[in-house]
């Protein structure tokens, strides 16, 4: 597979899709619905999942998306390589007009992505990253390399811990507990990855449900800087496209 010349058609419908989001954003009505698991639903959702399925309709691809049809496991645990979609991640934060929402979107390729794109429709800042080929940051029209990081230990003193306003539990506070020192800094949506990404945090622990599509294109950016997302507990990967979508508690360092 060509990830070289997928990234911009990924890029492009990250792009487009923050365009339809702020439109809504920007306007008096956000149409919110609650949704069978009471999360939100926004006419942006549903606005940025149509334009991001248009766009990656050409490569011929499937697209697993938040937002849109149901798909048996029994006919995509055949899919070799698929696109992951959050068409609007962080709707509560959208909601709450905060800007701490983005754009996400991966290619999967045998359970670990390979290609992530996470846009910040506020910001306009679009982050993107593929499998050997590195992560970057565009920021003002400009394309900024996102440096390699020597890994940290928990050990460590200060360590800077990306801790979550809406998720601050029990096992996150346990967590915290046991660190030296650390310093707690905080983001909405899969900004708190790119935290890590940017260097601006060590490590992000999540003892709090996410789903795939939550996770899969901010954790594509991650490992191209050097950083792991591992199930808590284990040295083991988060995976993607198992039969339950729901993520096990990781921890991002």
């Amino acid at each position: 597979m060509d990830l070289k010349s997928l990234l911009p058609t990924a890029i492009e419908a990250a792009t487009a899709a923050s365009r339809e989001i702020l439109a809504v954003y920007n306007s008096a009505d956000f149409q919110a619905e609650v949704k069978g698991d009471n999360s939100p639903l926004t006419l942006a959702d549903k606005r940025a999942h149509e334009k991001i399925s248009e766009l990656l309709t050409p490569t011929n691809l499937p697209l697993l998306s938040e937002e849109g049809a149901d798909v048996a496991y029994a006919a995509r645990r055949g899919w070799e390589y698929f696109w992951m979609v959050d068409p609007l991640d962080g709707t509560k934060e959208f909601i709450k007009r905060n800007g701490e929402f983005t754009v996400n979107i991966a290619l999967i390729h045998k359970g670990a992505p390979v290609l992530g794109v996470v846009a910040v429709p506020v910001t306009g800042d679009v982050f993107y990253a593929a499998k050997g080929l590195g992560a970057w940051l565009k920021k003002n029209g400009q394309e900024v390399p996102l440096k390699k990081r020597a890994p940290v230990k928990l050990d460590q003193p200060g360590l800077r811990v990306v801790a979550s306003r809406s998720h601050m539990n029990e096992e996150t506070q346990n967590f915290i507990d046991k660190l030296k020192n650390p310093v707690l800094v905080s983001k909405g949506s899969s900004l708190k990855f790119m935290l890590v990404a940017e260097g601006h945090a060590d490590l992000y622990p999540r003892y709090a449900p996410t789903m795939e599509w939550d996770t899969a294109a901010a954790h594509a950016v991650v490992l191209e800087t050097g950083a792991q997302v591992l199930q808590a507990g284990t040295n083991e990967a988060l995976i993607y496209n198992k039969e339950n979508l729901l993520n096990p508690f990781f921890l991002v360092l």
